[in-house]
């Protein structure tokens, strides 16, 4: 292809990416709003805490991918509504985890998409039960589900797991995966001060913003297959595939914000830029330096490609979504 026709290709592909990422945010956020108490409900000053925090802007990057996933394997069987509720409350639980990160006691934060964090403009009493309501609701939500009661409980157990500490056991087995996202917090935490190690960083990444972005993409392929009438066989190896995919994909995904956080400015970000740098955090770029950490990502996409090959036109969606979070800038 010449140089002109790979340029033209380009601004094609990220128009046509633009317009997914408007459309997937538009729906979640209609869901949103269906979904969360109004300003006006009693008690006021919760749910005015909750709504600052969930319309505060965002990428809405988890239910996009939770819509993508489902719209691959439903085909024909694809329920817009219900994906858009469950992204929705996938959704909620990302900004529970914002909310929390952002507080005193772990980050200490002032600004997160852009605008003054919850505890800033609520109260950090008021921001703690802010998260934990949002959390509370996003279960509620993925319960009221209309789909079949298994499927319901399989969404939940994967949810439960990925947000929490454990989610690599099962019971008595070993799944092999890191810990959820509150593991991933926790460790996050313990490591500030401390020289990073690559082995460390990678389990903070994976577990901390790695699990959330991979079962998004499970629940939403869950959600789809069980609407298209898939056996459980089927359905079995579709959901490995998608887990394989999210887990390589929701690492990029870290180094790059890693990257951001050195190379872009707070207006850029929406958050504090350098924060990372000035807590010593542990970073991909701490471990391996800006360009390789780019290198990184982009090979990390390029892998998580070939778990999406055996369904061809229809992971263009997916495929599209992870081209973007290597190439973003903010």
């Amino acid at each position: 292809m010449v140089p002109g026709a790979v340029a033209y290709h380009r601004k094609l592909m990220i128009s046509s990416v633009k317009t997914m990422l408007m459309a997937g945010a538009a729906s979640t956020d209609a869901a949103l709003e269906r979904l969360l108490p109004g300003p006006e409900v009693l008690p006021h000053s919760i749910h005015r805490a909750m709504r600052h925090s969930v319309f505060a802007g965002g990428k809405r990057l988890r239910p996009i991918l939770c819509i993508e996933a489902a719209k691959m394997t439903a085909g024909h069987g694809f329920d817009a509504e219900g994906v858009a509720e469950l992204g929705a409350a996938l959704e909620m639980l990302h900004t529970y985890s914002l909310i929390h990160d952002d507080l005193p006691a772990l980050d200490n934060d002032v600004l997160r998409r852009g605008k003054p964090t919850c505890h800033v403009e609520f109260g950090e009493a008021t921001a703690i039960l802010a998260g934990d309501a949002l959390q509370t609701l996003a279960f509620q939500t993925i319960g009221n589900l209309k789909t079949a009661a298994a499927t319901t409980v399989a969404i939940l157990r994967e949810v439960a797991a990925a947000v929490g500490t454990g989610v690599g056991r099962v019971g008595d087995v070993d799944t092999g995966l890191p810990p959820g996202m509150i593991g991933g917090q926790v460790m996050d935490l313990e490591g500030e001060g401390h020289s990073p190690t690559a082995a460390l960083v990678e389990a903070i990444h994976r577990a901390k913003t790695g699990a959330l972005i991979a079962v998004s993409i499970v629940a939403g392929g869950l959600y789809g297959a069980a609407h298209a009438g898939h056996d459980s066989g089927a359905s079995s190896n579709v959901i490995m595939r998608l887990q394989g995919f999210g887990e390589k994909a929701g690492l990029a995904f870290q180094i790059v914000d890693d990257v951001l956080d050195m190379t872009q400015d707070s207006a850029q970000l929406g958050k504090t830029a350098g924060k990372d740098t000035a807590t010593v955090k542990a970073t991909w770029p701490a471990v391996y330096g800006i360009e390789q950490a780019a290198e990184d990502a982009k090979a990390l996409i390029a892998d998580a490609f070939v778990e999406l090959e055996p369904f061809g036109a229809a992971a263009d969606g997916l495929k599209a979504i992870a081209r973007y979070l290597v190439e973003r800038k903010n």
